[in-house]
């Protein structure tokens, strides 16, 4: 528990700093955040003309695809808002700054990964929070059960959004890159920003079971819609934490591979 209380004011500490700097470029700060809310807004438009040429898509309507696609910006800005700092672990590398951070008493993965919130996330979180829960309400299925199991359906995707995102920094340990693979994280990621059910075989099975964003973004919200089974829920929880444990495990054969700067 001391360790835990350790960690928290340190990560309290360092969010402070990534406040700080994020609001002293304030008209950057708006340029961002006017950005994140266009294409918000556009996605949200082309959802909206789409469905007024078809009634349905692959079995769902306007109200439950947006439910998708509200659901996916929620997971995808949280892991933003805690997971920024990954964006900025190759200059750490390169320059030889991670040193400086291993002969800290400090876990380096949790340096690496959560080393301060970002604030502009936080600010566009709000608003996609109250969309979707009104969107929720229009579907008309807000049971106990099924509110529950979104909630831990979501933390479950959050689970597997954080293993990516050790995966690629331990990519940026063993090849000095993580530009690239920050990329492919986000394109792999937008393929969720509609249901899986969209996609043919066998594209629909590695979205779910090999490349896991469907099991990411898509089942939380099947499972408010009452879609899923116990024991399909069960599963996911179990395949997201055995990913997570994955990924921890090459995060730490990459950190016997580093080499100091300084070598």
């Amino acid at each position: 528990m001391r360790t835990l209380i350790k960690y928290f004011h340190l990560w309290l500490k360092l969010t402070e700093n990534s406040f700080l700097i994020s609001f002293t470029g304030k008209f950057n700060a708006s340029l961002f955040l006017l950005g994140k809310a266009l294409r918000f807004a556009l996605t949200m438009g082309f959802i909206i003309v789409l469905f007024m040429q078809a009634t349905k898509l692959a079995d769902y309507g306007l109200v439950e695809f947006m439910f998708f696609f509200l659901t996916f910006n929620l997971i995808d800005t949280v892991t933003q808002l805690f997971f920024r700092e990954v964006y900025r672990f190759r200059p750490m590398v390169v320059s030889g700054d991670f040193d400086l951070v291993l002969v800290k008493p400090m876990n380096p993965l949790f340096r690496a990964l959560a080393g301060g919130a970002d604030p502009l996330d936080l600010l566009m979180l709000i608003p996609y929070v109250g969309i979707l829960i009104v969107v929720a309400g229009r579907l008309g299925v807000a049971t106990v059960p099924n509110v529950l199991a979104y909630l831990l359906l979501v933390a479950n995707g959050l689970v597997i959004a954080t293993g990516f995102h050790i995966l690629v920094l331990a990519l940026a340990i063993a090849t000095t890159e993580i530009d690239h693979a920050v990329m492919i994280y986000r394109d792999l990621t937008g393929m969720g920003r509609v249901q899986v059910d969209i996609y043919r075989e066998p594209m629909r099975t590695v979205l779910m079971f090999v490349i896991p964003v469907g099991l990411m973004m898509t089942v939380p919200a099947k499972a408010f819609l009452g879609l899923l089974s116990p024991w399909f829920i069960a599963f996911s929880v179990l395949f997201g934490g055995a990913f997570f444990f994955l990924c921890f495990k090459i995060w730490n054969v990459a950190l016997t591979k580093y080499s100091s700067a300084s070598s």
